[in-house]
C-alpha cells in the first residue's frame, strides 16, 4: 500500500481509485490512516480527503478511530482540521460511546479561530451535528448565535463575517423545527435582513418567510 500512495505524487492514482480500493478491503484502513501524517502533501491530503469520504459512506468503519481524528482537530496544518471536522461530524451518526460530546467545547472553540474557513466549517458542520444528536441542539444553538460574537483578523474581515453569518443560517435552515427556543433565533435572523451582502439578506428572508 505503501507504493499506492506514492501514486497520489505522480497522479497515477486518483484519490477517487484510492477510496474504491478501501471501501472493498478496509484492512487498508491503517495505512491510509498512516497516510496522513505523510511529508508530501500529496498524500497526506489525498489519504485525509479519502477519509472524509469513508466517513461520509462507512462511518462506522472509522468509528473505531475517532479519537485519531480528535488529535488530528490540532493539526498544524489547517487543512487536516478542517477535514477531522467533516469526519468528526460524520461519525456522530455513529458515535454510541458519546466520544463528540466530550470534545463539544474543543469542536466548537474553533469559532473563536483568525481564520474564516475555520469557522465556517465548524458552523456549516453543526447542522449534521444536531440532527445526529439533537439533545445536543440547545447547545449548538447558542453556539450558533455566538458567531456574530466573533473577533475580526487579517484573515477574517467585516465581510467574512457575513459570509460565516450566512452560513450559520443555512445551518439553522436544517434543524429549525427542532429548535425550542425559536424566539431568540428569529431575532438573531431578524438583524440581517438588511444586510448589505445579498446572500444573507436572502437567507434571513427564508427563515422569517418559512416561520410565518
Amino acid at each position: 500500500m505503501e507504493n499506492e500512495l506514492v501514486k497520489l505524487v505522480n497522479k497515477s492514482l486518483t484519490r477517487e481509485e484510492l477510496f474504491q480500493k478501501v471501501s472493498q478491503n478496509f484492512d487498508l484502513l491503517p495505512k491510509i490512516l498512516d497516510g496522513v501524517s505523510s511529508q508530501k502533501a500529496a498524500i497526506r491530503y489525498g489519504c485525509a480527503k479519502v477519509l472524509m469520504d469513508l466517513s461520509e459512506e462507512y462511518p462506522e468503519k472509522l468509528y473505531h478511530h475517532i479519537d485519531f481524528f480528535i488529535n488530528l482537530l490540532d493539526s498544524k496544518y489547517r487543512i487536516l482540521t478542517w477535514n477531522a471536522m467533516a469526519i468528526i461530524a460524520n461519525l456522530t451518526r455513529v458515535d454510541t460511546d458519546k466520544k463528540f460530546d466530550a470534545i463539544f467545547n474543543h469542536y466548537f472553540n474553533f469559532t473563536n479561530d483568525e481564520y474564516m474557513v475555520t469557522v465556517a466549517n465548524v458552523v456549516k458542520h453543526s447542522a449534521q451535528i444536531a440532527l445526529a444528536k439533537p439533545y445536543l441542539i440547545p447547545k449548538i444553538t447558542l453556539e450558533l448565535l455566538n458567531v456574530e460574537n466573533i473577533s475580526l483578523s487579517p484573515h477574517l474581515t467585516e465581510e467574512c463575517k457575513r459570509v460565516i453569518i450566512e452560513k450559520t443560517l443555512k445551518s439553522f435552515t436544517k434543524f429549525l423545527d427542532k429548535i425550542e427556543d425559536k424566539e431568540e433565533v428569529l431575532s438573531f435572523v431578524q438583524k440581517y435582513l438588511d444586510s448589505s451582502r445579498k446572500p444573507l439578506r436572502i437567507q434571513a428572508e427564508k427563515i422569517i418567510k418559512r416561520w410565518k
